[in-house]
């Protein structure tokens, strides 16, 4: 897994953003804004991911001027559009169906339920010179973590200056 204090690599990968297609250039965000968080995931409709990218939409990370949320999974983009409608996900979903952005932040998951090459669960906080400010990742996608790494994030957002509300985790909704 990619250490704290480290550079982030840059990736332009598939996304769905705002109902449509895009191409989501990880420059641009770090460029505009005080943090990203990328939130990496091994499929689309995973449970507790799910909740994970819930609780952060609940808690409107997406709606600031100061963070960038990104989720990326290791399916489609097909299986992004429906995933991000599903669940009103108001971030973009990236389409790592190769796992070539899991792989540049050695998130790269061997296998997982039949698949292979896909990401690893995980929640990376990325500041505005491009350094790790905060990684944790799990080898069980499925793990009920307490407190969940999107939750511990919130310590790495605030201490480098963006105010937001910690997510709250609730890995028993309709996932």
């Amino acid at each position: 897994m990619i250490d704290t204090g480290v550079t982030a690599p840059d990736f332009i990968a598939p996304a769905v953003a705002g109902g449509a297609a895009a191409e989501l250039e990880l420059f641009r965000l770090v460029d505009g804004h005080e943090a990203v968080v990328c939130c990496f995931a091994p499929a689309t409709f995973v449970p507790a991911c799910t909740a994970e990218f819930a609780a952060v939409r609940d808690a409107g990370w997406d709606d600031r001027d100061d963070l960038a949320v990104v989720a990326l999974t290791g399916d489609s983009l097909y299986a992004g559009f429906a995933y991000a409608d599903r669940f009103d996900l108001p971030f973009p979903v990236v389409a790592d169906f190769h796992g070539g952005v899991a792989e540049s932040y050695d998130l790269l998951a061997e296998s997982w339920e039949g698949h292979s090459d896909i990401p690893r669960r995980a929640t990376l906080v990325i500041d505005g010179d491009w350094t790790v400010r905060f990684a944790a990742a799990t080898d069980d996608p499925l793990d009920r973590a307490d407190p969940a790494p999107v939750e511990r994030a919130t310590e790495t957002l605030r201490a480098l200056g963006v105010d937001v509300d910690r997510p709250r985790v609730d890995y028993d909704g309709e996932w």
